[in-house]
């Protein structure tokens, strides 16, 4: 039987599911409904039910989602109930801050290894990290055994930077710089463009003079 591909929604939202039953289990909520949940997300109950049911039967009728066990399985789907080890490719800002945001990651997903090629760059320390020059890479990679890259250098070093990360056998890349990326089918990229969400953003700002009532289009 063909293997059944689950559409890459379905795994966007799963993040969003855990974030959310991570906050209840904070507050010591102990079972959640589909209802609730679709209320504080903004979904459809059902959607909810349906996306859950691709990976089992983590529900019980009449109560509703075990939040420690539906934690549990969601991080298992995710990979998260193991380490993942993250390299960064670019030490200016947004890699300084993305290094300094690994303080908060809790979910056995952490930047280990962080790189740029410029001289006055190397050697700096980054919550606990020296940044390495580009030609420690591949070895890094390899040693600390790193799946995930990720790009903040400009657009125009950015295909360079994912060569090589391909090349040192990442699984995959995530891009924060604004450009297109070419890759083998077996890496994974993603794209975090701050220009193409804001320039979204603006298209739904109120303007002066416009029609609340709206068709939307599929």
């Amino acid at each position: 039987m063909k293997p059944f591909k689950i559409s890459e929604a379905v795994v966007r939202r799963l993040p969003v599911y855990l974030q959310v039953l991570n906050d209840l289990h904070m507050r010591d909520v102990q079972t959640v409904s589909s209802q609730e949940l679709g209320n504080k997300l903004d979904l459809n109950p059902a959607q909810i039910r349906k996306d859950l049911a691709y990976f089992g039967d983590f529900g019980r009728k009449g109560i509703g989602y075990d939040v420690s066990y539906l934690i549990e399985k969601i991080r298992q789907i995710l990979k998260l109930d193991q380490p993942l080890n993250v390299g960064l490719v670019g030490a200016g800002n947004l890699g300084r801050a993305l290094c300094n945001y690994n303080t908060y990651l809790k979910d056995n997903m952490k930047i280990t290894a962080v790189f740029d090629a410029h001289p006055s760059m190397v050697g700096a320390s980054i919550n606990g990290l020296s940044v390495l020059p580009m030609d420690k890479l591949q070895e890094t990679v390899a040693e600390r055994n790193i799946r995930i890259g990720i790009i903040t250098v400009p657009a125009v070093e950015a295909q360079n930077v994912a060569d090589r990360f391909v090349d040192a056998g990442v699984a995959g890349i995530l891009n924060f710089a604004p450009t297109i990326l070419r890759v083998p089918d077996h890496v994974r990229i993603h794209y975090a463009d701050f220009t193409t969400e804001l320039l979204s953003l603006a298209y739904y700002l109120e303007k002066e003079g416009d029609d609340e009532d709206e068709t939307v289009v599929d």
